[in-house]
């Protein structure tokens, strides 16, 4: 199971982990095969079960945190972003991913197999695309027929 540590009393060895589900779970320090990773909002996989005392995790696993993030297909070193932001352009609405150039994820794969609506010709849609642009100079672009570009956003802000 997965959760996130919502508190850690270090002194203690002890703290509590929200899981999937919303419930808070008792966790201590001897169960946790990394506990030098523990820290307050550190993600955790675990395995649940309960004691007298209500819920509990045991072996608990702390996931590092990554000097990476991945975006359909691309992996981008977080220290060499050097900025993003989100722009809506209008496109022609019959225009397809290029799949020759182009990792497909699972947001192009269900745009693919959606119902699609009569499209007449010369109609346009507006398409919300992603733009990062590194340090490096490269800039690069998703679109929402790619991506879920707010789940993307929400991620990059968490970790900029």
């Amino acid at each position: 199971m997965n959760g996130i540590i919502t508190t850690w009393f270090e002194e203690k060895g002890f703290g509590f982990i929200k899981d999937e589900n919303g419930d808070n779970r008792y966790f201590h320090v001897i169960k946790v095969s990394n506990p030098d990773l523990i820290k307050k909002d550190a993600a955790v996989t675990f395995e649940p079960t309960t004691n007298t005392k209500g819920l509990s995790a045991y072996a608990v696993k702390v996931i590092p945190e990554s000097k990476y993030i991945y975006i359909a297909g691309e992996r981008i070193k977080l220290t060499a972003i050097k900025s993003f932001r989100i722009y809506y352009e209008d496109v022609p609405a019959d225009t397809r991913i290029d799949k020759e150039n182009t990792v497909l994820s699972i947001g192009a794969l269900m745009n693919s197999i959606k119902p699609k609506s009569d499209i007449k010709p010369g109609q346009m849609r507006t398409l919300k695309k992603l733009i990062i642009e590194t340090l490096h100079g490269t800039t690069l672009t998703f679109t929402e027929d790619e991506i879920d570009v707010d789940d993307t956003l929400k991620q990059l802000k968490s970790i900029k």
